[in-house]
């Protein structure tokens, strides 16, 4: 039996200033133009940063999807190997050959940061397309969305600890935060505020001095998911969890903005089995770009932006209130959601 494909449209070519392969993967159009970011990281081979771009641009559709925004899902990447340094020519170089590339979209795929890149990135983009968000607010953009993101990965986690503990309030709970960047450690300063008891961690080692300064605990990268807490936050790479690790968790309720947490979609069946509440990384991460295509495609105001960015906690608990009902996992409660929104805008009738 073959493969299916799911993909409207998939562009890979070599940049012709940098060398570099390139990769545009469009998921779905179904609702509207593609979004998704450009990464531009490391791969054993560029074949890696293909599979990386499938399977972000397909969450990036059913993001979209849920969060009732009126876009698909694409990613692009730029794919550098292992041992060719990255110089600012270089840089450069790859950053105007993806301007180009997306500029041939003509505002069917739209981009953004995403890991490797930033605001500033976006202004060399926008050299060739106007289609590049999030470029610093001098330059006509919303600059960095990690505060944003840290408010709906907040949201979902209030609803979430409500349908779990009772409670949407984290005062006295203990927080792992695995992953102290810039989203992540906006999450730990809005948990200890609200008085969580708040332990970070990071593979990058200058970030623990950062952490235990702002006053929070910490636990090594190998014990993240094994501390004992209340509530695990993955705010770093994704495929955190698998049918290995998650016997080994010590919280009730997963909620964070990493992207392909799962390894696979069964181990949603396994958290479940462990009475472990998992909130979809795709709902619970949403808030970056809710605020910034709220701000930046639809001029909405920033309160009315981060209106649309706590509404992440409302979609949370219909999402959850779903999964009870049907005796279903969150993800395939979310997954309800967003088929629902998919298959209207296909047939033309309004979602149910």
């Amino acid at each position: 039996m073959s493969e299916s494909f799911a993909h409207e449209e998939i562009v890979v070519r070599q940049g012709r200033r940098s060398r570099l392969p390139l990769i545009v993967a469009v998921h779905s159009r179904a609702l509207g133009p593609a979004v998704g970011g450009c990464r531009l990281r490391r791969y054993d081979g560029w074949r890696d940063g293909l599979t990386d771009a499938l399977r972000l641009s397909e969450a990036m559709t059913y993001k979209a999807a849920v969060a009732g925004l009126d876009f698909g899902g694409g990613k692009s990447v730029i794919a550098l190997d292992r041992h060719t340094e990255l110089t600012p020519d270089l840089r450069e170089a790859a950053l105007s050959d993806l301007g180009e590339l997306v500029a041939s979209f003509e505002g069917s795929y739209r981009t953004g940061p995403d890991i490797g890149t930033g605001p500033d990135d976006m202004v060399v983009l926008r050299r060739f397309s106007p289609y590049a968000y999030c470029a610093p607010e001098e330059q006509g953009g919303t600059g960095d969305s990690s505060g944003p993101t840290a408010a709906g990965v907040l949201a979902a986690l209030h609803a979430g600890a409500r349908h779990v503990f009772g409670d949407a309030s984290c005062a006295g709970r203990t927080v792992v935060v695995s992953g102290f960047g810039a989203v992540g450690s906006a999450v730990a300063a809005g948990l200890a505020a609200e008085g969580a008891h708040v332990v970070a961690s990071d593979v990058e080692r200058s970030r623990k001095d950062a952490a235990l300064a702002a006053g929070f605990g910490w636990v090594e990268p190998e014990q993240a998911l094994r501390a004992p807490a209340d509530i695990l936050v993955p705010a770093a790479t994704g495929g955190v969890l698998s049918e290995e690790t998650v016997p080994g968790l010590g919280a009730r309720l997963v909620v964070g903005p990493a992207n392909n947490q799962l390894t696979e979609a069964s181990v949603a069946d396994v958290l479940a089995s462990r009475g472990i509440v998992w909130i979809p990384d795709y709902v619970a991460g949403a808030g970056g770009i809710v605020y910034t295509l709220s701000r930046e495609s639809d001029h909405h105001s920033h309160d009315a932006a981060m209106k649309r960015v706590d509404a992440i906690g409302d979609t949370v608990s219909r999402v959850l209130d779903l999964a009870h009902e049907r005796g279903c996992t969150p993800l395939r409660a979310a997954g309800e959601f967003a088929g629902r929104r998919l298959a209207s805008a296909v047939s033309g009738a309004p979602a149910g």
